[in-house]
């Protein structure tokens, strides 16, 4: 079996508000064709169109290359060799960021391939499904008025969550403000479900540790990205500080920034998001190191049912997988791009035993919403 091509695909919405932090407003979609008709399926959570120049642009030297001209004509089984392949062949522009969140939509649609091909499940072929059941807390952005955000809390408890997340929007402007958010949405949840808080790193270290000491009077499980990313220091004297969970990661990629985060940082719960951290392949190696420093894992997956499915297949193939990121957002392109996606139900989302990551894309929606 050789690789023949890789088709990007850029889908967005006809109005995009880019002062909203909301992925689902867009998303760079990923097939890698085979010469047997078999294709994969992949998601990139980047910029779209720089990732999308990344798989296409041609090749100018030796480590400035186009990730589709480097892959072409190889096995896709070989998937570690592939990932080497294309990680050395864009060490120019590369070795992170942009180039790397490319290679995490075709690792992923790989991996699809490998399991189509035998007929098994992407997390079995990670290395064995450990859990078939997973918890799922539902994900949402901050509404702009308490009141709003009790409702939601509200009608998302109607659906069986066990745990939910804020995160953004007016989040981390002001200290009343999120003081009483935490303890209004306590109240409409009741103390047996499970409250993350997403920040969106504006805060310093002092004002952190401040607030997490106020937040875990609510109960608080973890404290999401309440510093910017490289405030290694900051995260480490936050962690050291408090008794709360401090969670963050998602803006990283590449398994050497995860080792940073355990060692400089301190953080509890790492989230790898598979569309920007390297893929299931790079993603693996993250939750291996996670595991011997015992320390918990929570992918980021605020995007489309391609993403929650990797992330599925992720959390179920791991010894320390216990909690998944739903996205539910009204977008179309979250809830509908999918045709069969991952079901929630009662608190869990259960693990298709279909091959790959058993999930097909809606025709329609795809072309409704292709630019």
């Amino acid at each position: 079996m050789k690789i023949t091509d890789v088709e990007v695909v850029y889908l967005k919405l006809p109005e995009i508000d880019p002062q909203r932090c909301d992925g689902t407003q867009d998303t760079l979609m990923v097939r890698v064709h085979t010469d047997e008709g078999i294709s994969g399926i992949g998601e990139i959570d980047s910029s779209p169109m720089v990732a999308k120049a990344i798989i296409e642009a041609p090749a100018s030297h030796l480590i400035a290359n186009g990730l589709r001209d480097l892959i072409v004509g190889m096995d896709p089984f070989e998937i570690e060799k592939i990932w080497e392949r294309m990680f050395r062949g864009t060490l120019y522009f590369g070795r992170t960021g942009p180039a790397i969140h490319a290679m995490s939509g075709i690792d992923i649609a790989l991996w699809d391939i490998i399991g189509k091909v035998t007929g098994r499940p992407v997390a079995q072929m990670l290395g064995g499904i450990y859990r078939e059941k997973i918890k799922a807390y539902a994900s949402l952005v901050m509404s702009e008025t308490i009141q709003e955000a009790a409702k939601l809390a509200e009608k998302y408890m109607g659906y069986g969550y066990k745990a939910i997340k804020f995160g953004w929007g007016p989040l981390g402007r002001d200290e009343r403000f999120d003081i009483e958010a935490v303890k209004t949405i306590r109240s409409v949840i009741g103390p047996h479900v499970d409250l993350m808080i997403d920040i969106g790193h504006v805060w310093d270290a002092q004002h952190a540790i401040r607030m997490a000491k106020k937040f875990e009077e609510y109960g608080v499980y973890w404290l999401e990205e309440p510093l910017p990313p490289d405030d290694l220091t900051g995260y480490a004297q936050l962690a050291d500080a408090v008794d709360i969970y401090i969670a963050a990661g998602e803006q990283e990629s590449g398994r050497r920034a995860y080792d940073r985060l355990l060692r400089e940082a301190r953080l509890d719960i790492l989230q790898p998001d598979l569309g920007r951290c390297g893929g299931l392949t790079e993603g693996k190696k993250i939750a291996t190191m996670a595991y011997d420093h015992n320390k918990k894992v929570v992918p980021h997956a605020f995007k489309t049912g391609i993403l929650v499915a990797a992330s599925t297949h992720y959390v179920a193939s791991m010894p320390n997988g216990y909690l998944l990121e739903y996205t539910v957002s009204e977008s179309p392109l979250a809830r509908h791009l999918v045709a069969n996606p991952i079901v929630f139900q009662d608190g869990y989302v259960t693990l298709p035993d279909r091959p790959g990551l058993g999930i097909d894309i809606d025709d329609k929606v795809e072309a409704k919403f292709r630019s």
